[in-house]
């Protein structure tokens, strides 16, 4: 299996670091993001990774230049001219993974201990026999200001901001899945999961724009389900206060 790192964001949480480096270097306990992540998958056997590039694009360049991609084959996909956004990104980056069948997609500004492997066999499962399966994400059951909403059998139906009570639902037959609107299972997305070759056909969107919103479009065409991984450590270290905590968790 093959592997994208979404790197190309501006990190503004991160600031002051992001004014002069780019998120995927910031570092936890002498290794970068990039690095630590980049040897997360080599521990599962993916060891052929494509990181966008936006924000200091550079400086990811030469450190993967440098370190030899810290013995995996990296490639760059530059989007310098203008980020994509984490979809957009993905579809930039589509000739990479022409003739694979599924990947795996991660945030660089996550550390994580999930096991890919039982990432990889659910979605096996899930997506046995179904037609235009789409995509597995990883997700937990913690307290999240954004929850990925889903239908008691597992598919994704909607998106909703638990701060602002914003809600975004799939292009689904209102009708039939009735039920599923009125009381529908509340996962946070951990900013990974296993990508089907379906995306490229059933997505209709262009340009910049975010994975969620392409997997809520497409959702009417086919279907996404979800990995529950709640028993992971999971770190968001987009926030300059989880810098401390990873180093107390990821030596």
């Amino acid at each position: 299996m093959k592997a994208m790192i979404l790197a190309a964001g501006l990190g503004t949480r991160l600031k002051p670091f992001t004014d002069f480096h780019p998120k995927a270097l910031a570092m936890v306990n002498g290794k970068s993001l990039l690095q630590r992540n980049i040897e997360y998958l080599q521990a599962f056997g993916i060891n052929e990774v494509v990181v966008n590039v936006h924000h200091f694009a550079n400086q990811i360049i030469e450190s993967v230049k440098t370190n030899n991609g810290w013995g995996s084959k990296i490639f760059i996909s530059d989007e310098t001219a203008e980020v994509l956004e984490t979809g957009g990104g993905v579809l930039y980056a589509a000739n990479f993974f022409e003739k694979e069948e599924n990947w795996l997609v991660m945030n660089a500004d996550i550390l994580t201990n999930l096991d890919i492997d039982k990432l990889i066999a659910a979605d096996k499962v899930l997506s046995e026999g179904v037609e235009n399966y789409i995509a597995t994400l990883a997700v937990t059951s913690r307290v999240s200001s954004r929850n990925l909403l889903f239908t008691t059998d597992g598919n994704l139906i909607g998106w909703r901001n638990n701060t602002t009570r914003e809600e975004k639902w799939a292009g689904l037959n209102t009708t039939e899945h009735h039920e599923h609107l009125i009381n529908p299972i509340a996962k946070a997305f951990s900013g990974i999961q296993i990508i089907h070759h379906s995306f490229y056909n059933t997505n209709s969107m262009s340009g910049k724009f975010s994975l969620i919103d392409a997997y809520l479009q497409a959702a009417a065409k086919g279907s996404i389900g979800y990995y529950d991984h709640s028993d992971s450590i999971l770190l968001d270290v987009g926030k300059p206060e989880n810098i401390e905590k990873a180093e107390s968790l990821f030596k």
